[in-house]
């Protein structure tokens, strides 16, 4: 409303969001601060993505009563920026769910063998994350297949071609959330699941270093003790 940047504007509130709803949930920990990070830079690729879908489409973001009403209400306000904001916040609350469950997956890895690398831990990982983000991409595209059904009846009884609804602005919306919610979902498997990977393989070499450290005097004393006898 105050004409600042809506794709600024978008990433900071919904890193925000982010923030709170995951550290207050799962705690100050490493764990969490992996799927943070990894939430960030897919919330990142989703903003960039769905600014130059917006753009290529030549969506308005004017399409239905309340759209119309905040723009005669705001002539300023950009209605496109408005739609890139609700593309950005409408996917993260299924992107902290694959980020979170992405980075307990190769923690819990790791705890089952601890001798496993870094890149073992990221193959597993990725094995986990394809059965997973296969089923919330089939569940994002339910969600607003399920919010458009009214527009998609209408459609259907107005016995339109395929080409007129792909056409159709209120569509080509729901084309556009479900494509870039899609890719940036997709993308931060990879990203969390190398992430965590890295982390949880640094903090086991840091304590099998202590642990090596702190087992030469105890075995030095001992030693000592049987030669005194």
């Amino acid at each position: 409303l105050q004409g600042s940047n809506p794709l600024v504007v978008a990433v900071i509130g919904a890193s925000a969001i982010m923030l709170a709803a995951l550290y207050l949930c799962h705690g100050v920990t490493a764990r969490t601060s992996v799927a943070v990070v990894g939430t960030l830079i897919s919330l990142l690729l989703i903003g960039l993505l769905g600014s130059l879908f917006i753009g290529w489409a030549s969506l308005s973001g004017n399409t239905d009563d309340n759209t119309g009403l905040i723009h005669g209400l705001y002539p300023d306000i950009d209605m496109s920026g408005l739609l890139l904001a609700g593309v950005i916040i409408g996917s993260l609350g299924v992107l902290d769910d694959v980020t979170v469950t992405q980075t307990s997956a190769v923690w819990e890895l790791h705890q089952a063998d601890p001798e496993m690398g870094w890149k073992g831990l990221y193959r597993a990982g990725i094995r986990i994350g394809r059965d997973h983000i296969a089923s919330v991409v089939n569940t994002l595209v339910l969600a607003y297949a399920g919010a458009a059904l009214p527009l998609l009846l209408l459609f259907s009884i107005a016995q339109s071609s395929v080409g007129t609804v792909a056409n159709s602005e209120l569509v080509a919306e729901e084309i556009v959330r479900t494509l870039v919610g899609s890719i940036g979902l997709v993308a931060s498997v990879p990203v969390t699941t190398v992430l965590a990977a890295l982390v949880v393989s640094a903090d086991r070499s840091g304590s099998g270093g202590a642990q090596a450290a702190t087992a030469v005097p105890a075995r030095s004393g001992r030693g000592r003790r049987r030669r005194k006898g």
